[in-house]
């Protein structure tokens, strides 16, 4: 891509572009040749490969004269190239002013951006050319915009260092402290530049040499780092700027001076008043920073000032730490003359030697050793010097403090000891011979059972092994060391060296270890071999060694009972696959079983595995074998939707009816998991062996119902198609039911268009329709496909609900809502015990369903309606506490002394058992006069009679004596005395206080 910070004179392979020169001695001659070619209809839009046009080519090399020439064919002169420039772009970053103004007078677009969301003036400003900056602001160019990381011009300028723009964009009164989107201000990125020129006139017109960015640095500290940025630290030095600001990290210029090495600049801050052991937020002073780059010359100054070597930083490590554990050697000897303690430890209890150990530099170490460290400290870990020179394999160390007298056999807390870590890294064998020869013991085993032959095997250095066992034979290594992997030893480890090197496929490895170690078929914890898992990881050699050297291929692990054949084929590992077939005894080793009946083949289709299905099969492999489910291979393939795998098995004979133990063939489960091309296989199968595809399961679905059931609309239209399916057989819980029950609109319909609309009132075995499955569900779409096929809307089940009662009964609003309003459903249906629809839904706590129904009803009758247990809507709602159901019943009429089947009024419904209940009554009888024909009486007495048995406790002799005065609290407060009571309409008997009790 074509970058203005390299722009190169790039002219397209069009002769167009290429006449289109900036020459002088030849610009007459190229610009008739330009106009000729423009007389014969030459493309001014032609665009080179970077998507340039020929006026951004002219605009580039202030080819002027053709420029005009070209514009008044143009329809848009604003097309950008592929970094989203226009010629206007590249005139301003080339700095032809002619050109500017040409493009600006012929309509360029002054303010439009690349891709970078640079504006032209941002290139003119980087470039410095002063005299298109101006042009462009007197035509109105925005000297505060921004690009995509918020750049201003003002910072292009300062980045480049042009003063000349610099000092004209701040006449203008720009904000000199406006950050980009890094928080950096012009100030920042001119010191990170070094450009002290620009530096030294943004301080002078008042720039804020302190301000911080998104990280925390100020101006200083970028000029402490820069490599060019010593004058720009000397003049933000001079002119105020803090020297011990600390950035989000917590460091300090000085701290930046000591990453980067930066000497002089460091004296002129520490001058400054600079706090010399300043620490960043992992506690590192600029010591510990000079010490970790090797900066000698500032860690000299640094402690001639003052700088405390005994200080901690990260991870409690001292300066000397980091100079050691890097190789820095005269850095050590630096920090070592000033009286620092050589075996001090880190947080860790690592000392100096330990870091020295580590970081490989053989001078730091015999620095470290004659200064008198001691070699054999161990760190909290339990690990001395020579644990770590034998991790990270630095073999003169090894050599060093093994010859000062190191113990070789000395075990960390995790029960390693140097050679255990040598045998993990040592790829040449260097560091590990020199130990073994030095009496470190191979047969040592950490806490967790393993050995050098182990660690060895499981990263696969044959040299290490090869060694080892030039020292001591494997087997007797591995014998004297308790390797028997079925004893019950605290120390032994669950796997062996062939599991770690077959598992890892070291197959170099495990060549040595199977010429010592005779059991191949050792097994781990789970009763797996190597050769399991070799073949599970794919380690074709791994697999072809242990089968050479004649490891059992049908052994069967302990969990699933499974064998490496199994292992290979779950995976897809085919060319371990046609090994372990190959070699396999008794030939139908292709066909064995696991725990639960899979064979190979049934994995293999089950993982979608092409290649292995197609292995097996020619191998000979059972296509229509059955697991304990009794399902084949071909049922996986139906429910895995692999396309492949299914050919393969039907190219093979595989049966596509055969029932599994539930009694679902392949085509009910691809149908049931919308794999199309699979249902499309297994329906041209049964076709072509005049097989019925329609068949049941145990519970009487066909490949419809679950293709409905679920929703898979491509299969649906495909079981339509078959002939076999144009009539519904099996479960009479119809297809449509399915449909419509998870909401399956699309499903539902393309049943209705082909079977007919006979099939909307088709009911189950319950004598429910699938209206009542869409209303049970408030499945409003269905719902409404339903009603507009004539679904009878009042249909009722076996128990006698139609789908409003079902709707009302589960709180179905929705279809609640549609059913009363749209489908005008007959209210004052009643089920099997006498429920209505308002009754279910009050008895559910159904609130909103009740309300909408209670909208509808007028009739005072059919408000009063009772049930079986002659209980009124009134008493239901009462008894479920809907507030605003009884408000609505009482509005429309309810009667408030209806009683049920137990003497009860909705009054007495609300109590929670009969106890209450007649406590009730007895409290109300008492507070209110009731006359012999009230049904209070009857149940007062009912009540009194139940309590004055002989066989309870408590007895009651006689009522008390009413009040009958006209000022009773319990007596009608009415104008006209007891007369106009007497002939007062029923209807207004709900007025009444009883109703209030």
């Amino acid at each position: 891509m074509l970058t203005f910070r390299t722009m190169r004179r790039e002219l397209p392979c069009m002769l167009l572009p290429i006449l289109v020169m900036r020459k002088s001695s030849s610009c007459l001659f190229y610009l008739e040749a330009v106009q000729i070619l423009l007389k014969h209809s030459a493309d001014v839009n032609a665009r080179d490969k970077n998507w340039q046009t020929p006026l951004h080519i002219a605009a580039a090399n202030k080819a002027v004269k053709c420029a005009e020439s070209l514009v008044p064919l143009l329809s848009n002169v604003n097309v950008s190239d592929r970094a989203g420039r226009t010629a206007l772009h590249h005139a301003a970053f080339s700095g032809h002013g002619e050109m500017v103004k040409l493009l600006l007078s012929r309509g360029a677009n002054i303010n439009a951006f690349d891709k970078k969301d640079r504006r032209a003036i941002h290139w003119a400003a980087y470039m410095g050319h002063i005299e298109v900056v101006k042009l462009l602001v007197s035509h109105g160019a925005e000297v505060t915009c921004k690009d995509k990381k918020s750049y201003t011009p003002l910072h292009a300028a300062a980045s480049s260092g042009m003063i000349s723009v610099v000092k004209y964009l701040l006449d203008l009164g720009v904000d000199m402290n406006e950050p980009n989107a890094y928080g950096n201000t012009p100030l920042h990125v001119a010191c990170y530049n070094g450009q002290d020129v620009v530096v030294n006139e943004l301080i002078d017109c008042g720039a804020n040499v302190n301000q911080k960015n998104e990280r925390g640095f100020t101006p200083l500290h970028f000029a402490a780092a820069s490599t060019h940025g010593a004058l720009c630290l000397e003049l933000l030095v001079g002119n105020g700027a803090d020297v011990n600001m600390k950035s989000k990290d917590g460091k300090t210029p000085l701290h930046m001076t000591a990453l980067h090495g930066r000497f002089s600049r460091s004296q002129t801050i520490i001058q400054s008043g600079a706090v010399i052991d300043c620490e960043d937020k992992n506690g590192n002073t600029p010591l510990h920073i000079a010490a970790r780059y090797g900066h000698e010359l500032l860690i000299n100054t640094l402690i001639t000032s003052g700088a405390d070597t005994a200080k901690r930083g990260i991870h409690g490590m001292f300066p000397l730490h980091l100079a050691a554990l890097s190789g820095f050697s005269d850095c050590c000897r630096k920090l070592l003359s000033s009286g620092f303690d050589i075996d001090t430890p880190d947080d860790f209890g690592r000392t100096c030697l330990h870091a020295a150990a580590a970081g490989g530099n053989l001078e730091c170490l015999n620095l470290l050793l004659n200064t008198g460290a001691d070699f054999n400290k161990k760190d909290k870990f339990g690990r001395s010097p020579l644990h770590y020179a034998a991790a990270n394999c630095n073999y003169q160390c090894l050599f060093a403090l093994v010859g000062s007298g190191a113990s070789v056999n000395d075990l960390d807390e995790r029960g390693c000891t140097p050679l255990h870590y040598a045998a993990t890294s040592d790829t040449d064998g260097k560091c590990l011979e020199y130990l073994l020869r030095n009496d470190a013991n191979p047969g040592i085993r950490d806490k967790q059972g393993y050995n050098a032959v182990h660690y060895s095997a499981a990263y696969g250095h044959r040299l290490c092994l090869q060694l080892i066992a030039s020292e001591t034979p494997l087997d007797v290594l591995m014998e004297t060391s308790g390797t028997d992997m079925l004893s019950d030893s605290d120390n032994r480890a669950t796997i062996s060296p062939l599991h770690l090197a077959a598992y890892h496929g070291h197959h170099q490895a495990l060549e040595v270890l199977v010429q010592s170690l005779l059991d191949l078929d050792v097994r781990n914890s789970s009763g797996r071999t190597p050769l399991d898992l070799a073949a599970f990881k794919g380690h074709v050699e791994c697999v072809d060694v242990l089968i050479n050297q004649g490891a059992s291929i049908l052994v069967k692990d302990y969990v699933l009972k499974r064998t490496p054949i199994h292992a290979a084929a779950t995976n897809g590992h085919s060319e371990c696959l046609r090994l372990l077939i190959g070699n396999a005894e008794p030939q139908n080793a292709v066909d064995i079983q696991d725990g639960n009946g899979q064979t190979p083949l049934m994995l293999s289709v089950l993982n979608g595995h092409t290649d292995c299905v197609y292995s097996l099969l020619n191998k000979g492999a059972n296509v229509d074998a059955k697991d304990k489910w009794g399902r084949t291979a071909l049922h996986r393939g139906a429910v895995t939707g692999h396309e492949e795998c299914v050919d393969a098995l039907l190219q093979h004979g595989a049966k596509c009816l055969l029932r599994d133990s539930r009694g679902r063939t392949p085509i009910h489960l691809s149908a049931a998991c919308g794999h199309i091309g699979v249902l499309g296989a297994l329906l041209q199968s049964a076709t072509s062996v005049d097989a019925n595809p329609a068949i049941v399961d145990n519970h009487g679905y066909t490949a419809l119902h679950w293709a409905c059931y679920n929703g898979h609309e491509t299969c649906v239209e495909l079981l339509l198609e078959q002939d076999v399916f144009q009539k519904i057989d099996g479960n009479a819980f119809s297809p449509l039911h399915c449909a419509v029950i998870n909401d399956n609109e699309g499903a539902a319909e393309m049943l209705i268009d082909t079977l007919g609309a006979s099939i909307v009132n088709a009911p189950d075995s319950k004598g429910r329709t699938p209206l009542h499955a869409a209303a049970f569900t408030d499945h409003v779409e269905c719902l409404q496909l339903l009603l507009s096929q004539n679904a009878q809307v009042n249909s009722a089940d076996s128990t006698g609900k139609t789908p409003l009662m079902m709707a009302a009964e589960n709180g179905q609003t929705n279809t609640v809502e549609m059913l009363v309003s749209s489908a005008s459903a007959d209210l004052t249906l009643q089920d099997k015990s006498k429920n209505t629809a308002l009754h279910l839904a009050c008895g559910k706590g159904h609130e909103t369903s009740a309300l909408l129904i209670l909208e509808k009803i007028t009739d005072r009758n059919l408000i009063n309606a009772t049930n079986a247990a002659l209980q009124t809507p009134l008493h239901v709602a009462a008894r479920n506490g809907l507030t605003m159901v009884v408000q609505e019943l009482l509005g429309k009429g309810a009667s408030v002394l209806a009683v049920d089947e137990n003497g009860y009024t909705p009054a007495l419904a609300c109590a929670p058992n009969k106890d209450v209940a007649d406590c009730l009554a007895l409290i109300l009888a008492t507070m209110m006069p009731v006359s012999s024909n009230s049904p209070l009486t009857s149940l007062t007495f009912n009540a009194i009679n139940r309590y004055t048995n002989t066989s309870k406790t408590v007895s009651f002799e006689a009522l008390p004596i009413m009040r009958n005065e006209p000022s009773s609290y319990c007596s009608f407060n009415n104008i006209g005395g007891e007369q106009e009571y007497l002939y007062t309409d029923v209807d207004e008997l709900n007025d009444s206080d009883s109703e209030t009790y």
